[in-house]
């Protein structure tokens, strides 16, 4: 189009071509800064989900510490240094993004950054000093060798770990790089010197990717070889499950021995002291019980793992107990029971359980497991009769006679004081006769509904109540210093009991000071 004279219209085409292309590559530079932009986006979606992925592999790998502690307790000790190393250099790439982003301000409306304008790196001009580097540029590329350092110390020599390490020091490889005319290029400079801030952003989210990728990795390949470790046959359990604690004697002991974690592929290849079930793996137990107490069974499994013959043994102990034949009947607090207050009882048969027993009597209620209340009526006695069906079908019985006795007569009592109650005559005139029962092993209360008040020389004067009336202060006045005072014939009913009176009060005497 250049050569040759040209016509007017000619050169005017030419101008519109060359005008249509320039407009074209303006368009492509867009485009390309655009496409950086959406990249970058991708690099950190992708790594907004594997932070939060790692943090729930971590967290996962902590349980499993916590529970079965061992090969698990020691991944997740590595685990942790990893992740201090990867979010200290993390964070520190976040930092050089800052730096690249300055001036740049993300859209409200879009939420993104203005990738279209980015097109110059005039930022990290300050990492480059000629063909090498400035301080901050010396800093990067200390914190990219700490953090391969720092890796290398946490995963330490194991060949399972040996691959991310591999791969970290590829991907984070500082030799210098030729350039398309073959020149040597520093790492900073041939991945970061003039080229557009669009780029270099994306160039570090990137670089965040792939910490995450490599902190991921370990976390996956620590609990795998955890999982491997805690699976070999030398760290299992062996445990002996029987279907009952205690057997009558006589009675079939039926049971089975399963490995800690039971695995339908987990079997041994021969076992002793049971008899092993090939369907299944396990080894299972039947045999008779034999005297009454404590019995021991035990015996061995053998595996074979990678070529080599690992034998488990197992121990557990079983308890014979005599078949019942009579039932244990109990006063929680005395051997006979009383009328009008509630006794408590426990009733059980040995080897039977609760709700196969059955215990009836008049005024006899359940309140718990195996235990009772008594709240006997009238008579002398009361019998109780108790039933228990045991695991076979068979039913044991027994009964018990009781005696039933009344309440003992209390006590008189002045201030609550028993016997003879020593004060002045203003503290009688204020006092309440009370009464108590001495000695007794329940908790009652009770009223004093009224009361007989006699001093030596005066008529004696029948009080309704449980305080001294005006006859009785009346009298109170003319007694001296010395003098006794008899409150007798006291009339002391039990809360709760109706008009039920006790038996006779024993009195209190008062003597005056």
């Amino acid at each position: 189009m250049a050569g040759g004279k040209l016509t007017p219209r000619q050169k005017m085409i030419n101008l519109m071509y060359l005008v249509f292309i320039a407009m074209l590559a303006m368009n492509m530079s867009k485009e390309v800064l655009s496409a950086f932009g959406l990249m970058n986006e991708k690099f950190e979606s992708s790594n907004t989900s594997s932070v939060q992925s790692n943090q729930g592999l971590l967290m996962a790998l902590d349980a499993k510490a916590s529970e079965a502690k061992g090969e698990f307790a020691l991944a997740a000790e590595t685990a942790h240094k990893v992740e201090k190393t990867t979010k200290d250099f993390y964070d520190y790439v976040g930092t050089l993004k800052t730096e690249v982003l300055n001036g740049f301000e993300v859209d409200a409306e879009t939420g993104k950054l203005p990738y279209e304008e980015m097109d110059k790196g005039d930022n990290i001009d300050s990492w480059f000093v000629g063909e090498g580097y400035s301080p901050r540029g010396n800093e990067i590329i200390a914190k990219i060798e700490k953090y391969k350092a720092d890796m290398k110390a946490a995963l330490g020599t194991d060949k399972k770990y040996a691959a991310i390490l591999s791969e970290i020091e590829k991907k984070f490889d500082l030799a210098d790089v030729k350039n398309k005319e073959g020149i040597a290029d520093k790492y900073l400079s041939y991945h970061f010197k003039g080229f557009p801030a669009v780029a270099s952003i994306a160039k570090l989210s990137a670089w965040q990717n792939d910490i995450k990728k490599s902190e991921s990795d370990v976390y996956s390949s620590a609990l795998g070889k955890a999982a491997v470790a805690a699976a070999s046959y030398s760290n299992y359990q062996a445990i002996v499950v029987l279907d009952k604690n205690a057997y009558f004697q006589g009675e079939a002991v039926t049971g089975k021995v399963v490995l800690g974690r039971y695995d339908e592929n987990t079997k041994p290849t021969s076992v002793t002291g049971a008899k092993l079930d090939p369907a299944t793996g396990q080894a299972k137990i039947a045999l008779t019980a034999g005297g009454v107490g404590e019995q021991n069974i035990a015996g061995q499994f053998t595996f074979v793992e990678d070529g080599k013959t690992i034998p488990l043994k197992f121990a557990g102990k079983y308890v014979v107990v005599p078949r019942p034949n009579s039932a244990t009947i109990a006063a929680d607090k005395m051997n006979v029971v009383y009328r009008g207050v509630v006794n408590p009882m426990s009733i059980s048969f040995a080897g039977i359980s609760d709700k196969d027993v059955t215990a009836s009597a008049p005024g006899l209620s359940k309140v718990g497991n195996g235990k009772y209340n008594m709240s006997p009526g009238g008579g002398t006695e009361v019998v109780i009769s108790v039933s228990g069906r045991m695991s076979d079908g068979k039913v044991a019985t027994d009964k018990r006679v009781y005696r039933i006795k009344g309440i003992p007569g209390p006590t008189g009592t002045i201030r609550g004081e028993t016997g003879v109650v020593k004060g002045p005559k203003s503290n009688l005139e204020i006092s309440t006769v009370g009464a108590k029962l001495e000695d007794f092993d329940f908790q009652v209360d009770l009223n004093v509904v009224g009361f007989n008040f006699k001093v030596t020389g005066q008529p004696t004067v029948v009080v309704s109540g449980d305080r001294l009336n005006a006859q009785c202060k009346s009298i109170l006045a003319r007694c001296g210093r010395g003098d006794q005072v008899t409150i007798s014939e006291i009339k002391t009913k039990l809360v709760g009991a109706g008009s039920y009176l006790l038996p006779r009060t024993a009195p209190v005497i008062f003597e005056i000071q």
